[in-house]
C-alpha cells in the first residue's frame, strides 16, 4: 500500500471532513435514530497488521512495541502521560484480578524498560483492571494529581469486600497512597462495581470547570452508576454516594446489558455537552450512545451507533486538529460477520471480532449517527491455530491506554495474542501487552488510497 502524493491525500481528507459538515447541516444537532443495528460498515479500514511493500515513511505504523510479555497472560492496560513526557502504563497480572503491574516509556512508547520504584503494598491484592487518570485543578494552587482506581467485583469461587479502591499520587507517580476502599459491603451504600472507573470526566458549574470529577461503573446486574470525586482541604479523596443514572432507560440498559461507558466532552473537551458511548454486552444490539446537557444529571434516549463504531470498551482522545481517535474491541454483526466463523454469546445473534481497532471521525459524526472517516485495524490478535492475520480475530483485546503526545502522535497500548510464535509452555499463544504509535497525518494519506 503506497501513497501517491500529498495532493490526493489532502483532497480525500478534505472531502471526508466536508461530508461530515454536510451531514450536520442536513440533520442538525439532534441525535439521529440511525437504525444501523447489525449492518456492515462502509467506510475504509486500514489494516496495519502486515506492512507489505508500504513506503518506508509509513512502516512505523505497522510496528508493535512490547510493553510487557513477562507472563503467559497480561492484559487490560491503561495509560497516562506524565509531565516529564514519559508514559506510565498500569495493568493487572492476570485477567482483571491480579497484582497491579506498571511500565514506563521515556521515548513515546517505543521502549518500556522502566517501572515505578515503589508502589503500595495494597496494589498486590487488586481484584480488577486498574484505571488511571490525570486530575487538573482549577483553584490555582493545587498541583495535578494522578488517581488510580480498582474495583472489587465478585469472581467465581472468591469472596469480595465489594466497593472500589482509590490510590492517589501528588508527585507524578513517584509515590502513591495505599488503597482506600469506598462503598464496600459494610457501608451504608454497598456496591459491587465492575470496571471502576470506566471513565472519569471533570465537571462544570455555571459554565466553568470545577474540581469535581464524575466517574462511572456498572454492577453484575448491569445497572450503571455515577459517583463524584472531590478532595477535602487536606487533599484526601471523597467519592459521593453512587447513583443509578440510567434508570429512565432501564429496559434498554437491561436488554443491551449496557456497561463500560466512555464519556466525551464536546468541543475538544471544553464544551457543555457530554456524549456517552456504552458497550452492549449481549451483542443483540450495537453499542449505545446518549447525550447530556446538564453535566450528566440526565441523558437523552439511547440510540445504537453505526457498525463502524460498534464494539466494547471505547476509549476516546481528542486530536490536535479537532477530530476524535477512539479505540475499542471490534464487534461485527453484519452479513460479512455471519459468513466468517461467527461467535455466539449470551444467546446473541452471530458475531465476529476484528480485534483491536480504532475509529477516526468527528464529534458531529457521533451527534448525527454518521459512520466517521475511517477505521484502523491496529494489529492482528490471533485466534489459536491462526498462523497469519485474517479478517476474524481473537476478541480478547481492546482495553486500551491512549495518550496524545505533544507532537500529535497517538500512543495506544492494548493486549492480546499478537504472535503465533510467542507461546506458553503448553503451546498456546501468549497474551501480552503491546503499544502502537500513530500519526494521523500518515494514516489519513493511507486511508485516502482506499477511497474509490
Amino acid at each position: 500500500m503506497k501513497a501517491n502524493g500529498k495532493k490526493k491525500g489532502l483532497k480525500i481528507a478534505v472531502s471526508l471532513v466536508c461530508g461530515a459538515v454536510a451531514a450536520v447541516l442536513a440533520v442538525g444537532l439532534v441525535t439521529a435514530k440511525t437504525g444501523f443495528t447489525g449492518k456492515d460498515y462502509t467506510i475504509p479500514e486500514l489494516d496495519l497488521s502486515i506492512a507489505g511493500d508500504t513506503d518506508e515513511a509509513y512502516r512505523y505504523l505497522y510496528e508493535l512495541y512490547t510493553v510487557d510479555a513477562s507472563a503467559d497472560y497480561l492484559a487490560h492496560p491503561d495509560s497516562v502521560l506524565l509531565k516529564n513526557g514519559s508514559i506510565l502504563t498500569v495493568y493487572p497480572k492476570g485477567h482483571g484480578k491480579g497484582a497491579i503491574q506498571n511500565k514506563i516509556s521515556t521515548d513515546g512508547g517505543v521502549s518500556w524498560t522502566e517501572s515505578l520504584v515503589a508502589t503500595p503494598q495494597s496494589w498486590e491484592d487488586s481484584l480488577e483492571t486498574p484505571t488511571i487518570y490525570r486530575l487538573q485543578f482549577t483553584d490555582g494552587k493545587t498541583a495535578d494529581k494522578l488517581v488510580l482506581i480498582s474495583a472489587n467485583p465478585k469472581w467465581p469461587n472468591m469472596t469480595t469486600p465489594g466497593g472500589f479502591n482509590c490510590s492517589v499520587s501528588s508527585d507524578e507517580g513517584q509515590t502513591w497512597t495505599e488503597f482506600e476502599r469506598f462503598y464496600d459491603k459494610d457501608s451504608d451504600t454497598p456496591v459491587v462495581p465492575i470496571v471502576a472507573m470506566a471513565s472519569l470526566t471533570q465537571l462544570k458549574e455555571n459554565g466553568k470547570f470545577v474540581d469535581k470529577w464524575m466517574g462511572f461503573f456498572h454492577d453484575a446486574d448491569f445497572y450503571n452508576y455515577k459517583t463524584i470525586l472531590t478532595f477535602d482541604d487536606a487533599g484526601n479523596p471523597h467519592w459521593s454516594k453512587p447513583e443509578k443514572y440510567f434508570s429512565a432507560y432501564r429496559d434498554t440498559e437491561k436488554e443491551a446489558k449496557m456497561c463500560e461507558v466512555e464519556v466525551i466532552r464536546s468541543e475538544n473537551g471544553t464544551g457543555d455537552e457530554l456524549c456517552l458511548l456504552a458497550r452492549s454486552n449481549t451483542k443483540k444490539m450495537n453499542s449505545l450512545i446518549a447525550f447530556s446537557h446538564d453535566e450528566g444529571a440526565t441523558w437523552s434516549e439511547p440510540q445504537t451507533v453505526p457498525a463502524a463504531l460498534n464494539g466494547e470498551r471505547h476509549k476516546a482522545e481528542w486530536l490536535p486538529d479537532g477530530r476524535l481517535f477512539i479505540t475499542f474491541r471490534s464487534i461485527e454483526r453484519g452479513k460479512k460477520a455471519a459468513q466468517n466463523a461467527p461467535f455466539k454469546l449470551f444467546n446473541s445473534k452471530k458475531w465476529i471480532s476484528e480485534g483491536w481497532v480504532a475509529w477516526v471521525g468527528t464529534y458531529d459524526d457521533l451527534k448525527n449517527g454518521t459512520e466517521g472517516q475511517y477505521r484502523i485495524k491496529l494489529a492482528h490478535i490471533y485466534q489459536d491455530g491462526q498462523t497469519a492475520p485474517a479478517y476474524t480475530a481473537n476478541p480478547d483485546t481492546g482495553y486500551c491506554g491512549n495518550v496524545v503526545l505533544p507532537n500529535g502522535t497517538v500512543m495506544t497500548a492494548s493486549y492480546g495474542k499478537f504472535s503465533p510464535t510467542e507461546t506458553t509452555a503448553d503451546g498456546k499463544y501468549k497474551t501480552y501487552i503491546c503499544a502502537k504509535r500513530i500519526n494521523l497525518a500518515d494514516t489519513d494519506k493511507l486511508a485516502a488510497e482506499q477511497q474509490p
